[in-house]
């Protein structure tokens, strides 16, 4: 099992940037393919960007390609979310996710059976 705790959330103004962590403990990082996932108030939780374990394979989602950029460090058991050229429909409280696949880089929430507490996002116009 896996505990995750995201952090790095704030309030910026359109066209900022912002970077998100998610700090893992318990079973060893590596063995995980990670991901990223955003939920708005009264919508849909959706597929922000997921990565394989070893970094090599990343998939992102349409509205944030190009972008955002995830990536991770197992040595610090850490993942990461650089969010540039940030727009106010970015704004939502951001989760990290964890699957013990560890080459399993896919968009589907019901893929990931581990969740931080999330960390909000607010873009000003």
């Amino acid at each position: 099992q896996v505990q995750l705790v995201e952090s790095g959330g704030g309030l910026v103004q359109a066209g900022g940037s912002l970077r998100l962590s998610c700090v893992a403990s318990g079973r060893s990082f590596s063995s995980y393919a990670m991901a990223w996932f955003r939920q708005a108030p009264g919508k849909e939780r959706l597929f922000v960007a997921a990565i394989n374990w070893s970094g090599s394979s990343t998939y992102y989602g349409d509205s944030v390609k190009g972008r955002f950029t995830i990536s991770r460090d197992n040595a610090k058991n850490t993942m990461y979310l650089q969010m540039n050229s940030l727009k106010p429909e970015d704004t939502a409280v951001y989760y990290c996710a964890a699957t013990p696949q560890p080459n399993m880089v896919v968009a589907g929430w019901a893929h990931y059976e581990y969740w931080g507490q999330g960390t909000q996002v607010t873009v000003s116009s």
